[in-house]
């Protein structure tokens, strides 16, 4: 039972064949060792230890500290329990860990109290989780017995002398107390506070009683809680009560170790305790798995809606941390909500009760879900936490609840509540959950001597009231009444053990039973709601898994390297909100595990939870008679409430298997002797081993069987060899699988630093992982790119990545801190940087980090250098205002880093920063392990193959710079044009609106709200002056924090009688690689976006001069085929990784000049009066022709057709002639591809201008537009574009009104 394997496990006892199908493996009996006396407890003081140098005190001092042990008055500190006995000695399936076990039943050590004190018994539970997966469950009841040995009884009161010596010297000296001391509000002279204080904190060994704890312990293979419970307190009242038990109490502790079964599935089994029997049930096949503990108190601890948001924390695999007084209270929880979690299965570290030995394991930069032991009194804000960017802390006593930044709402979440809820009315429970802090604790904790608050437990063993009267008048008949009424209706652990009045105890056995049943049936029916969550969600699934082809073995060998779930196909076919929530939910660890699961099943038996999910996904579809593509959005209630509850309520009625009585054994005469209040000494040879034959309730072949699924359980895949299995639990699980749960017995400092290593390699994995999967997502888009736009991954899917490689950075920037700062650690490191490296600027002028190169054109105008700085960029994050926590701020960076490509070259130079490094983190932390470190920079490289858009597309509303830079070609025209130029940038998110460059500049910055990725820019000027004339190269605008740089080339003339006459341009943008990226080499790289066709091509067309080659006939029909083509494909793309519509019109070969090419085809070269001639001036003599004629058809509906397309075509030229821009004839014939296009207009358009009159005049007879053949085939592909709704960018139509 080594909690983490490695344990000394004995040989097999006696006795332990049959164990698998046993009810339980041990009975066990913690307490305090009468020969070895009072010991302080070494893990206790370890752990001051641990926490002095977490806090960077010097462990001398630690003993100084107030409120930490040894200041502790000696009644309340920790002395060192002991495993007295347990029987039997060992199980083969199930080795004994003493260590474990004696942690886990006394997580706190010994505690003493005198007659003062409250002594009732307290039940918990604990959980042991194998290395394998497997669960053994302990169930504890905790008493208090009075100590006989004298020797314990004299060294506690010679502590106390000295004790109270010191406390008397520290008060006088009026030094700093501790807590356990006088509260800060007590006056130092009020010597009556102080007599008080000392009287009711002190022990007199002729005056008091002094009692010790003792703990009695089933350790069973299945959570039957409450079974073991009653068995646990019928034993307690057997050693209580006045008469002697009937029988002695080994008969009852042999009999539920060896002759009571486990039950089969779907049945039930009656057993007997020392005064009544017992009955427990057992799930079918077909149901849900076993789970004991009562959802009920899960939800009146947390609310309902606390409890949906920690259960969602739990599925996305946040860190969980519990936090309560109350050790069953954090079992219950824990248990509750992994239990809601089926069909899936917490895969990381779980310890819903953390030894206080065991605090570092809060380092863990893995997820997990802990349960924490607060101290009464001590409030959150004292919790040093290590990372709290991914924590998910609940106070379940103080029903509150803090919850990680940006956490996606579960599905659904609404309806969800409200079937809950129904649920829980019907059963009488508050949604808002109840809050079990009695009054007085609350008023408690403001009365001056609040240590007693604490010392009512010795962090052990809670109390359920701190009652006034006991502490001011020390009556103990008022303060046990005063109890006993607050104790009706508290949860099931605070019980009140008193044996019942006869005549009452009928009504209450009833009573009793009638509330197990409904806290069965709310179990049952709460668990079928959230099962059918996930049935409803993933009723699907499968068709998106993507099945092995090869053997088991080769896909074990390689299961790392391959996709076992479609995850892009199965996000595509949810709901639009379900979607934050699921695309986290795909990437963690439980949903590979289940789709492994799932996998596996076709080479071996299926596992469990799957088996019962698969058939009721089954069910649900011969109900529905609904095929797996229809999905419906509508919220489908659970239906199986009634029959779940009815099947549990069956097998408790009607009782299917009854356990051998407990009977007398063969003991030796006169030991077992009986003395009330004191758990006897057993006789440990009857309890070593169970009946020789053990037929009468168990078959052979039956434990033949059951040991073959144990064995299958323990090793995860029968038939692998060894190294194969070995390799597979290790490396395939990641990381968390392997320090589930940490083991307990070895504490060693050498343990603690190899358990670090494995979170450092472990790290490291992850960090390979990660940044592969955002390479191969991102490149494998790119490979069937259709060389324009930016080739993306669903932005959710993208987003979802980097969001992971955010919380990586945190979990490796959290690792071994020496002290915590802050919500996230990567923002304290970097602004801990900052200051240093200002103040080291202020000293001396800092270099400059060198930028890229400076971009140089042919007229030596270019862009200054973008100054790339770690610390410049952090300036912009803190210059947002829209971001308001460290978290977010350390998120921004990285999306900011990672869009620039230096996310590696900035962390680089934060850790090389050495002292800093030294005096943040511990020698073990990630960060000082240098191999490893540069291992991961260079992982992180690796993602600058790519191009992420993370910053700009996420911080949408941010008020950004732009420098932009016009650059004319000066051989041929002025530097600077006389007349006003202006210009407008536009993007994915808006534009600029027109702004005026101020005259004889070229350059200039502006600030406007963020734009996206760039897509055009209208440039233009007023004509005016002398020398109007400007002949513009290309336009470069920058994006000054992400350094994004835009080229838009023009290379035509902008003027009246020049060119086509245009005072205005709209430019296609292309995104400039920076000098870093040229030498990663073209494979890697992101396929260009297309720009505006370049200048020879226009004045090679607009020209006409011949010296140039024209393409062909079939040249030009490929080029409209794959200008349709392209357009078709855009749309066919998912919505999120869809490219720039506008290139794909107007861009390089696009359909715009596609369609030119068409024209041009044939047209006449001729020049009239030396002026060109362009397609525009065609297009208007077609429009002067319509307005002026009267169309002939062959029949009334063809001219009805043509009178209607004639009309619309004369409208739109018409429109466009008549707009307030001064665009050029070929920036007309743009905007009419573009808006017949969009109005699905053109391809009625091309047959009329192909049978207007002007096209005999001006073009030649082999001129495409003059081939009927030819025109048909142009018409047809066309048509292809009806189908699609196309959305024009405001500035390719700005102020054309049609």
């Amino acid at each position: 039972m080594s909690s983490g394997g490695g344990g000394s496990a004995a040989p097999p006892g006696p006795g332990s064949g049959s164990a698998p199908c046993r009810f339980a493996h041990y009975f066990v009996l913690c307490g305090i060792d009468a020969d070895s006396g009072l010991e302080p407890d070494e893990l206790a003081v370890l752990y001051q230890w641990l926490e002095a140098d977490r806090l960077g005190r010097s462990s001398d001092t630690t003993n100084r500290i107030p409120g930490e042990n040894f200041d502790q008055s000696p009644l309340r500190r920790t002395f060192k329990s002991k495993v007295l006995a347990h029987y039997p000695q060992n199980i083969e399936w199930n080795p004994f860990d003493q260590d474990a076990v004696n942690m886990l039943c006394m997580p706190k050590g010994l505690s003493f109290r005198t007659q003062n004190d409250n002594r009732d018994p307290q039940f918990h539970s604990f959980i042991i989780t194998r290395e394998d997966g497997s669960r053994t469950y302990g169930f504890v009841l905790t008493f208090y017995e009075e100590v006989t040995s004298k020797q314990i009884c004299t060294a506690m009161q010679t502590l106390y002398q000295m004790h109270n010596a010191e406390q008397c010297n520290s008060v006088c000296a009026s030094s700093s107390c501790s807590m356990d001391s006088l509260a800060s509000s007590l006056d130092e002279g009020d010597s009556t506070s102080l007599a008080k204080m000392q009287r009711y904190n002190s022990y007199d060994i002729n005056r008091d009683t002094l009692y010790v704890s003792k703990c009695i312990c089933l350790i069973a293979p299945l959570p039957f809680m409450q079974a073991c419970k009653k068995f646990l307190i019928q034993l307690y009242k057997a050693v209580t009560s006045q008469q002697p038990p009937p029988l002695p109490l080994e008969s009852y502790i042999h009999n539920i170790l060896y002759e009571v079964p486990l039950p089969p599935p779907g049945r039930s089994l009656k057993f007997y305790g020392v005064y009544e029997p017992i009955v427990c049930q057992r799930p079918g096949p077909n149901e849900l798995p076993l789970s004991d503990y009562p959802l009920r108190e899960a939800f009146e601890l947390l609310g309902l809606e606390n409890l949906i948001q920690v259960f969602t924390c739990v599925l996305l695999e946040m860190q969980i941390l519990l936090y309560s007084q109350d050790y069953q209270r954090l079992m219950t929880v824990a248990e509750g909500i992994t239990t809601l979690l089926f069909p899936f299965q917490w895969q990381h570290v779980y310890v819903p009760i953390l030894p206080a030995s065991l605090l570092h394991f809060l380092d863990a930069p893995v997820p997990y879900l802990m349960g924490l032991q607060s101290k009464e009194g001590t409030d959150r804000s004292k919790l040093e936490l290590p990372q709290e960017a991914n924590l998910c802390f609940v106070d379940i006593d103080n029903h509150f609840i803090e919850l990680p930044e940006e956490l996606p709402q579960f599905p659904n979440k609404l309806d969800f509540i409200q079937e809950i809820s129904e649920v829980l009315l019907q059963f009488e429970i508050p949604l808002e959950g109840t809050l079990h802090c009695s009054d007085s604790a609350t008023k408690f904790k403001n009365f001056v001597l609040n240590d007693l608050v604490n010392d009512k437990k010795n962090g052990n063993i809670p109390t359920n009231t701190i009652n006034m009267y006991e502490l001011l008048k020390g009556n103990e008949t008022i303060a046990r009444l005063h109890a006993l009424a607050k104790r009706t209706g508290v949860a099931m652990d605070k019980m009140n053990i008193t044996a019942p009045l006869a005549e009452k105890e009928k009504d209450v056995k009833v009573q009793c039973e009638d509330e197990e049943l409904r806290d069965y049936k709310l179990n049952v029916q709460l668990r079928e709601v959230f099962a059918n969550r996930f049935i409803q969600m993933f009723s699907d699934y499968e068709a998106f898994v993507i099945q092995a082809a090869q053997d088991r073995e080769s896909w074990l060998t390689n299961r790392e390297q391959m996709q076992n779930f479609d995850k892009a196909s199965f996000l595509s076919d949810q709901p639009e909100p379900s979607l934050p929530f699921l695309s986290h939910f795909i990437e963690t660890q439980m949903f590979a595990t289940f789709i492994d699961n799932k996998i596996m099943s076709q080479w071996e038996e299926k596992d469990p939870f799957l088996r019962v999910f698969d058939s009721r996904i089954e069910k649900i579809r011969l109900y529905n008679v609904r095929i797996p593509s229809l999905r419906t959005s509508i919220y489908q209630k659970c239906n199986t409430l009634k029959e779940a509850a009815q099947a549990i309520e069956q097998r408790l009625m009607k009782i299917d298997h009854t356990a051998i009585h407990p009977h007398l054994l063969d003991m030796k005469i006169g030991q077992g002797k009986y003395e009330q209040g004191f758990f006897p000494k057993l006789q440990s040879d009857v309890l070593a081993t169970g009946p020789t034959n053990n037929n009468r309730w168990v078959s052979r072949s039956a434990t033949a069987q059951r040991r073959k699924d144990r064995l299958r359980q323990h090793s995860e895949h029968i038939g692998l060899d060894n190294d194969l299995r070995e390799k597979y639990m290790q490396e395939a699980r990641t990381l968390g699988k392997n320090l589930r749960q940490p083991k307990l017995s070895d504490l060693s400092p050498a343990v603690i630093a190899q358990t670090n290593w494995k979170f450092v390699e472990g790290l490291l994995k992850e960090c390979r992982m990660k940044t592969k999967r955002m390479l191969v997502e991102k490149m494998g888009h790119e490979a069937v790119e259709l060389g324009h736009g930016e080739a993306n991954i669903t932005g959710l899917e993208e987003n979802t990545l980097i969001a992971s490689l955010c919380d990586l950075l945190e979990r490796i920037w959290s690792h071994g801190l020496q002290v915590k700062q802050g919500k996230s650690a990567l923002w304290s490191h970097l602004i801990q940087y900052q200051e240093r490296e200002e103040k080291r600027e202020q000293l001396a002028e800092s270099p400059v980090a060198v930028g890229p190169e400076r971009r140089k054109s042919d007229t030596g105008i270019m862009l200054p250098t973008l100054r790339v700085s770690l610390i410049s960029d952090m300036r912009h994050i803190q210059n947002m205002s829209e971001i308001k926590t460290d978290v977010g701020r350390s998120r921004a960076w990285i999306r900011l880093s990672l869009e620039k490509k230096l996310l590696s070259q900035h962390l680089k130079q934060l850790v090389s920063n050495q002292t800093l490094v030294k005096k943040l983190y511990k020698r073990y932390a990630f960060l000082r392990c240098e191999e490893e470190r540069e291992q991961f920079l260079y992982h992180l490289l690796s993602l600058n193959a790519v191009n992420y858009f993370c910053f700009t597309s996420v911080f949408t509303t941010i008020m950004i710079p732009y420098r932009t830079v016009i650059i004319p070609i000066k051989k041929l025209s002025n530097v600077i044009t006389t007349s006003n130029p202006w210009i407008c940038v536009s993007g994915e998110l808006g534009d600029t609106g027109i702004m005026q460059i101020p005259k004889n500049l070229l350059e200039m910055t502006f600030e406007c709200q963020n734009l996206g990725k760039l897509t055009t820019v209208q440039i233009g000027h007023d004509n005016s002056g002398l020398l109007a004339k400007w002949l513009v190269d290309c336009v470069m605008v920058r994006n000054e924090i992400t350094g994004h740089t835009y080229k838009f080339p023009c290379g035509r003339w902008l003027g009246k009688g020049v060119d086509d006459g245009s005072l205005e341009r709209i430019l296609i943008g292309e995104l400039l690689l920076s000098s870093s990226e040229e030498d990663l080499g073209k494979q890697c790289r992101t396929p260009p976006q297309q720009k505006s066709p370049t200048m020879a091509r226009r004045l090679s067309i607009t020209s006409l001069t011949g010296k140039s080659t024209k393409p062909n006939a079939g040249q030009i029909q490929e080029g409209i085929g794959e200008a349709v083509n392209n357009i078709v494909k855009h749309f066919h793309k998912p919505e999120k990784e869809r490219g720039s519509l506008t290139v794909l019109l107007c861009g390089e070969n696009g359909l715009v000049a596609a369609l030119e090419q068409v024209f041009h085809h044939g047209f006449k070269s001729t020049r009239i009066f030396h002026k060109n001639v362009f397609i525009w001036d065609f297009i208007e003599k077609a429009v002067a022709y319509f307005e002026t004629t009267d169309q002939i058809g062959d029949n009334e509906e063809d001219v009805l057709l043509q009178k209607s397309s004639c009309k619309t075509f004369c409208h739109y030229v018409n429109a466009i002639n008549t707009a307030p821009r001064n665009i050029g004839k070929d920036g007309k014939f743009q905007i009419l591809v573009c808006l017949g296009t969009r109005d699905h207009l053109i391809s009625q358009w091309i047959p009329l201008l192909a049978e207007c009159p002007a096209v005999t005049r001006m073009y030649e007879e082999n001129a495409l537009l003059r081939d009927r053949m030819m025109v048909n085939s142009l018409i047809r592909v066309l048509q292809t574009l009806q189908d699609f709704s196309i959305i024009l960018e405001g500035s390719l139509i700005k102020g054309v009104d049609v």
